[in-house]
């Protein structure tokens, strides 16, 4: 993987890996004592480790053959394997927790194991680190054959896997630890939740850059339904999780709504996360593989493109019904 860098695109992945371990290593000493060091810490792990895998292959020749003419699937297998590891601990832990709804003694009388904890666990690994995963590195798998280009990057795809993997396992080990901002899907600490943005942010520059330079002049509508879970997950995570600190240093903070507003607002966001990252994405998903695998076209491209703007204008506005009883 290292040798399909060039030598300067690994001195660029060195310097990228030394801001993060200097970001952990603040986030450790500031939060000291708080779940924000360990997190910290974390941080700091993840970047050195990379800085010796990367480094190791530094000075390793540089590829000689002209990389634009093939499609760049290294980062998409790490992340489907990822999504296979997320999904084994995301299934083993919800299979925990249903077993403590019938014994609820097998917590073992552990602060970390109760079932308020270990619950967030297995919703954040199979909606984030299964799903998400699945869905980011199909994404860049379909974008590159639908458009016929390479995708627009050597270091940021690379980026999003990675920089992504780490939110969720800042969200899992937060959970554990007593870190929740108490709304569901959303309950990770503000600090994870501006790491998310950067790492959405880089992610859609991403694609629209593989966009731009297709050879395809149809955007085939997978591409739609890909572009509209990173949209509307972007807005959604943003303004839902709109928070003021409590403090630099800790994992608290407190939501800038407040009461109904704050209800809405977080049913808003759990709604459309059922409705642009659970079924947006993986429509997206299907409209690749589904036909590829059959060997047959979609029965009817126009319902598919009806369903497009279906779902986007209709499905967004409805969150609120989450709030009847």
């Amino acid at each position: 993987m290292i040798a399909k860098l060039t030598i300067g695109e690994r001195q660029s992945a060195l310097v990228l890996l030394a801001v993060m371990a200097v970001l952990g290593l603040a986030m450790a000493a500031l939060g000291a004592g708080d779940a924000m060091g360990v997190h910290g810490f974390i941080v700091l792990f993840v970047a050195l480790a990379l800085v010796f895998v990367v480094g190791g292959g530094l000075y390793e020749p540089a590829p000689t053959e002209d990389r634009s003419k093939a499609y760049y699937d290294d980062p998409i297998k790490v992340g489907i394997v990822l999504a296979m590891i997320w999904a084994v601990i995301g299934m083993g832990v919800g299979d925990w927790v249903a077993w403590m709804l019938a014994f609820p003694d097998a917590r073992f009388d552990g602060a970390w194991s109760s079932f308020g904890r270990m619950r967030p666990v297995h919703t954040t690994g199979i909606i984030f680190g299964f799903g998400g995963n699945a869905l980011i590195a199909t994404s860049m798998h379909v974008m590159q054959r639908t458009s016929r280009a390479r995708l627009a990057g050597q270091i940021s795809p690379w980026f999003v896997i990675i920089g992504y993997n780490l939110f969720v396992i800042m969200a899992a080990t937060g959970y554990l630890m007593g870190v929740t901002q108490s709304k569901e899907y959303a309950e990770a600490e503000w600090y994870a939740d501006i790491w998310l943005v950067i790492v959405w942010v880089v992610y859609f520059v991403l694609y629209i850059r593989t966009l731009a330079r297709r050879n395809e002049p149809h955007i085939y509508v997978a591409n739609w339904y890909y572009l509209a879970f990173i949209l509307v997950v972007a807005v959604l995570h943003i303004v839902n999780n709109l928070a003021v600190p409590a403090s630099f240093t800790a994992a608290k903070s407190y939501s800038l709504f407040s009461g109904v507003q704050d209800a809405m607002t977080q049913w808003w966001y759990g709604h459309n996360a059922v409705a642009f990252f659970l079924t947006s994405g993986f429509l997206g998903m299907l409209y690749y593989y589904l036909p590829k695998r059959a060997n047959r076209p979609i029965y009817s491209y126009r319902l598919s493109i009806l369903s497009f703007w279906g779902i986007t204008f209709f499905y967004i506005w409805v969150g609120s019904h989450h709030l009847h009883y």
